[in-house]
């Protein structure tokens, strides 16, 4: 699943770009502007006779309906399919399980309060879960016996590195919650454009069939900016705020391991240990 993961990024890549191939190859609907008016006034009533009997903006079909958008439907078609692949790759990787499994959790830290663990072996089994919160205990194992502030210093820069391997991909879904709605409003001003362009050399006033095509493109980028990036800020803001959730708990997580690996709480444990071993030899001689 890793492995699967990590590839994503790369197969977004490849499908943006063949489309922004497909997207120099289609032309643009300002330059087909340059038709005689004859040709234009000719496919405008066609275009009227057509959107008489069907409709001016199609609404039931989907591939029709992104036609009608015109070109700039197809980045925005892009803008959707990263934000798919990335939310689901996000979804997978900020998996609480996966980031503070806590079987790891409990097992660690219960064999460190026993005093179970050699700096070594615990050092070893953080690496070997590979997880943030070990990677964060590992950072602090690596300090075992110094004061306590150099334990807590070394768990803060863990927890740095740990916090960027969460927080990664986030900016790119909140790059498409932002150039989407700037798609749209491009292909807005490009349909009105077109509008105007009718009016002044067709005299379309008069005739409102002849401005539909214009205004559904405008209409229609507009909206399908919006659809995606509405969804594209929620997705941020609940990765963000769930990235939030998860430091504050391997911060709380990271400090039990100070107080029980640094300086001075090795030696109170030290001073304590005889108490310890006579209380436990009562009890058993009870």
């Amino acid at each position: 699943m890793k492995n699967h993961v990590s590839t994503l990024p790369r197969r977004i890549g490849l499908l943006a770009a063949l489309a922004v191939a497909a997207c120099a190859a289609f032309p643009p609907a300002i330059l087909a502007q340059a038709e005689t008016p004859a040709a234009v006034e000719a496919e405008g009533e066609t275009a009227a006779e057509a959107d008489s009997e069907n409709g001016a903006i199609p609404t039931t079909n989907l591939l029709a309906i992104i036609r009608s958008g015109g070109y700039l439907m197809i980045p925005i078609g892009i803008c959707s399919l990263v934000l798919v692949a990335f939310v689901l790759e996000r979804s997978i990787s900020l998996r609480r399980g996966r980031v503070i499994p806590r079987p790891f959790v409990k097992r660690f830290l219960r064999q460190l309060r026993n005093g179970e663990l050699e700096r070594d072996t615990a050092l070893d089994l953080c690496e070997n879960n590979g997880s943030p919160v070990a990677q964060v205990f590992a950072g602090a194992v690596r300090k075992w016996g110094r004061p306590g502030v150099e334990v807590e210093q070394a768990i803060i820069d863990a927890g740095e590195r740990a916090t960027n391997g969460l927080r990664r991909y986030l900016r790119v879904i909140n790059g498409v919650a932002t150039v989407s709605p700037l798609l749209g409003l491009l292909g807005t001003v490009v349909g009105m454009i077109r509008a105007f362009n009718d009016i002044s050399r067709l005299g379309a006033m008069g005739s409102p069939e002849r401005l539909a095509g214009g205004i559904s493109e405008a209409l229609l980028t507009t909206a399908g900016g919006l659809s995606v990036a509405i969804p594209a800020l929620i997705c941020y803001l609940f990765f963000v705020s769930r990235v939030d959730r998860l430091i504050i708990d391997i911060d709380s997580l990271g400090q039990e391991v100070v107080n029980v690996i640094s300086a001075e709480e090795l030696e109170e444990d030290a001073a304590h240990a005889p108490e310890r071993r006579r209380g436990r030899r009562k009890e058993s001689a009870a």
